[in-house]
């Protein structure tokens, strides 16, 4: 009974306060990273849930995709900058993944 319906409405509940909680903070971010980053604010990735069940992670995107002359991304410290390692270091890139928690994965 835990499991079945304790634990997911605990989820929930938990995910949704803290995402009403900190909109202001979570709405901050994205205009800051759609103004850096000219498009996309997110990020996705595809990675193994329980019993291997694939799902979509998303994060704020705190890279950008530049290239260098040979067409390879650049490495990770010259993709990022300082606002960006700001997010990282607050953690503040993992916040929409209380989305990923709302919609039950």
């Amino acid at each position: 009974m835990y499991t079945i319906i304790i634990n997911p409405a605990l989820d929930i509940t938990v995910a949704l306060t803290t995402l009403i909680i900190l909109s202001s903070i979570f709405i901050i971010v994205l205009i800051l990273l759609l103004i850096n980053n000219r498009r996309n604010a997110f990020f996705f990735q595809e990675r193994p849930g329980l019993k291997d069940k694939i799902f979509k992670v998303i994060k704020f995107k705190t890279m950008n995709d530049k290239k260098g002359s040979n067409g390879d991304l650049l490495t990770d410290k010259e993709r990022l900058t300082t606002l960006r390692t700001f997010i990282r270091k607050a953690s503040l890139d993992q916040l929409p993944q209380l989305i990923n928690v709302l919609k039950g994965i």
